[in-house]
Parts: structure tokens; C-alpha cells; sequence
């Protein structure tokens, strides 16, 4: 390969695999592919092919690149380990007393403005799962769990609804806020909505509640 673009950062794919935590090998089949979309004639002024000595004291193929190299190499990862690469070029341009190139500063300000978008979505996401349920959904859960029990008691005329709903009503309030974890039904958070309406829909007496139920209402078919 032809010289490499003249620069004072000198790196290899050995410091790559360091700073990403990538496998060496991983990092050399990367710096492959570049090659081959890049072409050639781009390629070897960015990329050199050289070699180094393992533990072992064998030879093994590495990678050799400046500045341009490594801010290529740094756009095909992910926020995290561009994050790195760049500081790490940073560190080498001071320790050179080098200026910050203006690609390194783009870059910089892309990934603050890429973390910032994280953070953004985090406090959405945040706000979404706190915000409470509106009046109107209230209402709605009222009325499904009003018409649940009702119906597990057997209709407004059963004997067991003349004598027990309390119970019964108090039960389900009881089992509806111990499953969601909240002091009372109007703390159910929006997104939970649909849940609290299907567990409306599926809930069903205690056994013993049932069997005090059923009791109830014999009592008005013997009468």
C-alpha cells in the first residue's frame, strides 16, 4: 500500500479492539470492509497493512491508520464507543499540542445532541408511565367493575346483593389495588388503562366468597 495520509495520530486496530472491548479480529474484519467499500485508490491512504508480535512472540496482520482512519472506523459504531474513539483521539492531538480538527468537534457535538435525544426520550417515557388516568377513564373503570361484581352476585334482585355486595365490592376493590400496587383506583397510571379494564373483565370471586355467594342465593330458591 501507498503512504497514509500525513498526520501526528498514529493508531492501529490493536487500539481499536482496546477501546470498543471488540475482539482484534472483529476489529481487523471492520476495517475489511471499509476497505472494500471504499475502494483502492481511497483506501490505501487511510489504511496500512502492517503487522505485530502476539504473546507468543508470532507475527499477526494489524491495521495501521491515522486520524481519518480512526474517524472512519468511529462512524460505523455505536454512540458509546465513538464517544471513545474520539476522545482518544483528543488525547493524542494534546498530547502533540495539536489543535481539536474540526471533524473530531462535529462529531462531539452530533453525540451530545445523540445523548441529549436519549435523555429526552427517557423523561417521556418517564412521564408516560407516571401520568394518572383522566376523569372520563375513571368513570369507565367504575362502571365495568360495578357491572363485574353485580353480575357476580347474580343481578340487583339476588338475595346474595341484598346481603353480601359490600363484602363482595369491597373484595374486588381490595384484589384490584393489591394487584396494581396503588391506594386507590384513580392512581391507575394511563398506560395501564386497558390492563385495569381486563382485569375487570376476568376477575372472579374467592373460592370462599363464591361458596357465600352461591349460599345466599339458594336461600331464595327454597323460598
Amino acid at each position: 500500500m501507498n503512504q497514509l495520509m500525513k498526520t501526528d495520530v498514529q493508531m492501529t486496530s490493536l487500539n481499536i479492539a482496546e477501546l470498543t472491548g471488540k475482539r482484534h479480529a472483529d476489529v481487523m474484519r471492520d476495517i475489511r470492509k471499509e476497505v472494500e467499500e471504499l475502494g483502492e485508490e481511497i483506501a490505501q491512504r487511510i489504511f496500512a497493512l502492517g503487522s505485530y508480535l502476539d504473546k507468543n512472540k508470532q507475527e499477526r496482520p494489524c491495521y495501521k491508520f491515522g486520524k481519518d482512519g480512526a474517524m472512519q472506523l468511529a462512524l460505523k459504531y455505536d454512540a458509546v464507543t465513538r464517544y471513545k474513539v474520539i476522545k482518544h483521539i483528543e488525547e493524542l492531538e494534546q498530547d502533540k499540542k495539536l489543535p481539536v480538527n474540526s471533524t473530531v468537534a462535529l462529531l462531539e457535538t452530533a453525540l451530545k445532541h445523540e445523548m441529549e435525544l436519549a435523555e429526552i426520550k427517557t423523561d417521556v417515557d418517564y412521564l408516560k408511565g407516571s401520568m394518572r388516568i383522566d376523569s372520563l377513564q375513571q368513570q369507565e373503570i367504575q362502571q365495568a367493575a360495578k357491572q363485574s361484581i353485580v353480575q357476580a352476585l347474580g343481578g340487583k334482585d339476588s338475595v346474595a346483593y341484598k346481603e353480601i355486595s359490600k363484602k363482595v365490592f369491597s373484595a374486588f376493590w381490595n384484589e384490584f389495588k393489591h394487584y396494581f400496587k396503588i391506594p386507590r383506583y384513580g392512581d391507575i397510571p394511563k398506560v395501564k388503562h386497558e390492563e385495569a379494564l381486563r382485569f375487570i373483565s376476568l376477575w372472579r370471586p374467592s373460592t370462599s366468597l363464591q361458596m357465600e355467594i352461591d349460599s345466599c342465593n339458594s336461600q331464595m330458591a327454597f323460598e
